[in-house]
Formats: C-alpha cells, sequence, structure tokens
C-alpha cells in the first residue's frame, strides 16, 4: 500500500497525551479514517437501496422467507 503525507491537525492536549504514551498517531488515523469511510459508504449504500430493502421486507412480511420449510432452527 502506498503511503502519502497529508497535514492533519489536532488538539494540542491530544497530541501530546498519544506523544507521551507512545502511541502511532499516524496509523491510528489511518485506521480510524478508514473505519468512518467504510461506516459512511454503508449509510450511503443503505439510502440508495432502501426502497428495495423495504420492498424486500414488505414481501417477507406478506410471503415469508424462501425455502423457509427447509429451515432445521
Amino acid at each position: 500500500m502506498a503511503r502519502v503525507k497529508v497535514n492533519l491537525t489536532l488538539d494540542a492536549d491530544v497530541a501530546s497525551t498519544a506523544r507521551e504514551l507512545g502511541l502511532n498517531m499516524s496509523r491510528l488515523a489511518e485506521i480510524a479514517i478508514a473505519d468512518a469511510a467504510k461506516a459512511e459508504r454503508n449509510r450511503r449504500w443503505r439510502e440508495e437501496n432502501k426502497a428495495a430493502l423495504e420492498t424486500y421486507a414488505e414481501e417477507v412480511d406478506r410471503e415469508g422467507l424462501a425455502l423457509a420449510r427447509f429451515r432445521s432452527f
């Protein structure tokens, strides 16, 4: 994975505490940004597919799950 330099502004106390604890702020920021991006992608997908999801849920309520008779639980 290629790495790029970016500027990031943090609260001074947060940065100081992270340094004192020996935390890798770049890695932590990368993980947090990746998690936030994943959550936002998921939120957008759910929003874009809301109508289809609601239609499917209504169908399941009305007709039950496909192949439900084969379920063993």
